[in-house]
Order: C-alpha cells, then structure tokens, then sequence
C-alpha cells in the first residue's frame, strides 16, 4: 500500500500530493494520512473521482484515508466531442456574507436577497463557491439554507472551503454542499464559462 503523511500540510497539498503519486505511480492502493477532517473529506473525494473505493479510519488525531482501486468502476473510453451546450456554465464566487462595504445589516439583507433570486439564472448557475465569510451562509443557522438546499437538489454544485471552515470552527455545522479545497475551486474557475464574484 502506497502511503502519504500529508500530517500538517494545508489545503490542497494533501490533495496536490496524491493527485501526483496517482498519476506517476498509479497504485492499487494508497493510505493517505492528514490531520483534520476538512483534509480527510478532500483527499476522500479525490480519491472517488479516480474510481477508488475509499475507507477512513481515524487513529488519535490523524485521519487515514485509504483508497483501493474498484475493479467494477473503470474510466469510460473517450468519446466523441459533444455539441456545445445551449446555456453557459456560469460560477458564483461568494467571500462574504455580505454585498458591498458600509452598513453589515444592510449587507446582510441583500446577500439574502441576492441568494433569493439566483434561481432566476435557471440552468445557467453552474457552481457556487463559499470562501472565507461566505461559508458561514452554509450553516445550520443561515438564513438562506433552504434556498441553497433548493440550488443544490435542482442541479447547481456547491462548494465549500474546507480550510475556511476549520477556521471558523463550523465544519460540523455546514448543512449544504461539497466540503472543497483550492485545487478544485481552482479548477472549476478554469472550467466555468463566466465567474461572478462577489
């Protein structure tokens, strides 16, 4: 088994290091160890999306995430190009939770209004992105959470900064989306027909 100690290391670089193990070495099986369950949920997706079947076990402090290659779950061969999409695959970046500088309350209820309405943008909203003061609109007590449970089960990605919320100490209350790392919000910009960012 093909082991990482990716203890200490900050989002995405337990993510990073394991993306290039599997590329290089491509092993039938990885124990990927960090030291916080936003890393675990990252590494633990990864390894997913690269068709492992993936345990977690926690051992004191640290999480190992180990990663089997599934045998009944093979990449599909490349097929031939798709026709464009008839809408854009738009990205909503949000940092706060807040709009705009001046008065927090006034802030406050246009974020909510703005949340409100973004079903409006129908197939087009792609992704949404919670960073820094954003995550905190995906928790337990947010005014918008139902809002964001709609999003989500009607089609939009969510994504949530897994290293913001460790920050703010939240990771157990968020309700809604993909805990996510820098790798992947990256990605998703690159991949996004248009990012709004707020």
């Amino acid at each position: 088994m093909r082991q990482i100690d990716a203890k200490g290391m900050a989002c995405p670089t337990p993510v990073i290091q394991t993306k290039a193990v599997i590329e290089k070495e491509s092993p039938e099986s990885m124990d990927v160890i960090v030291d916080n369950e936003a890393a675990s949920q990252n590494v633990s997706r990864f390894l997913q999306s690269r068709h492992y079947k993936v345990t977690v076990e926690k051992q004191g402090n640290d999480f190992h995430v180990q990663g089997r290659k599934d045998p009944d779950n093979t990449l599909e061969p490349a097929s031939q190009p798709q026709p464009k999409p008839d809408h854009q695959k738009i990205l909503v970046m949000i940092s706060s939770d807040k709009i705009g500088n001046g008065d927090d309350e006034l802030g406050e209820k246009l974020m909510v209004s703005f949340l409100k309405t973004l079903k409006e943008m129908g197939s087009d909203l792609w992704r949404l992105v919670f960073v820094n003061n954003g995550v905190k609109l995906t928790i337990d007590q947010s005014l918008v959470l139902e809002e964001l449970k709609y999003l989500e089960k009607t089609g939009t990605h969510i994504l949530v900064c897994g290293t913001c919320l460790t920050h703010f100490n939240l990771l157990e209350k968020k309700k809604v989306g993909q805990t996510t790392n820098m790798l992947d919000i990256v990605t998703s910009m690159q991949l996004a027909d248009r990012v709004i960012n707020l």
